[in-house]
């Protein structure tokens, strides 16, 4: 069984962060999911604390090499992820953008009355937005069942000495009879 990175806690946290804000995302078909300009304003700002929290967390590492453990699982964890987060950024900004052409065009807070293309421009944007979430807290994940090279040198480390340890190998095959006649070769 792999070790797990010494900051998998952390990575699996961020990703349950992650999943929670996708989980609050709006969504066009249900009606007790509201669709303001403020509610993407908060979604962009949690967004916005996450990833400064990656970044800190990639300086954090990358400052303090005292830690236990080798920092570069979950260094490159935390920057693999922050594409598909600002994947998410960008698909909110497009959100708001749009919401904020339908309040000045005095449609305000009425999503259903927004033209066809504006509707499905948002709720294209959305589905984006959900995706990038996922792909970001599938891959804080993935980074955080990955074991480190410092992991994965001790468990062969155990390995091999589970290997010599007595009756760990086979009993030696019993030694074969040698012929005595030897053929002789001509000259």
């Amino acid at each position: 069984m792999p070790l797990p990175s010494p900051d998998a806690p952390t990575l699996r946290a961020t990703a349950a962060d992650f999943d929670t804000l996708r989980d609050n995302l709006p969504v066009l078909s249900d009606p007790l999911s509201s669709l303001d300009s403020h509610t993407i304003a908060d979604q962009l700002s949690e967004l916005s604390v996450l990833i400064n929290y990656m970044a800190d967390e990639i300086l954090f590492r990358t400052v303090d090499r005292k830690r236990s453990g080798d920092p570069a699982p979950a260094i490159a964890g935390f920057a693999a992820a922050v594409r598909p987060t600002c994947e998410a950024a960008t698909a909110l900004a497009s959100v708001a953008h749009r919401l904020s052409n339908l309040e000045q065009a005095g449609q305000q807070h009425d999503e259903s009355a927004a033209p066809g293309y504006a509707r499905l421009v948002m709720v294209n944007a959305l589905a984006k937005a959900d995706k990038a979430l996922r792909a970001t807290a599938d891959s804080l994940r993935h980074a955080a069942v990955t074991p480190s090279p410092e992991a994965a040198r001790t468990q062969a480390a155990r390995h091999r000495s589970a290997a010599g340890a007595p009756g760990s190998f086979p009993p030696p095959a019993a030694p074969q009879a040698v012929s005595t006649t030897r053929t002789a070769r001509g000259r």
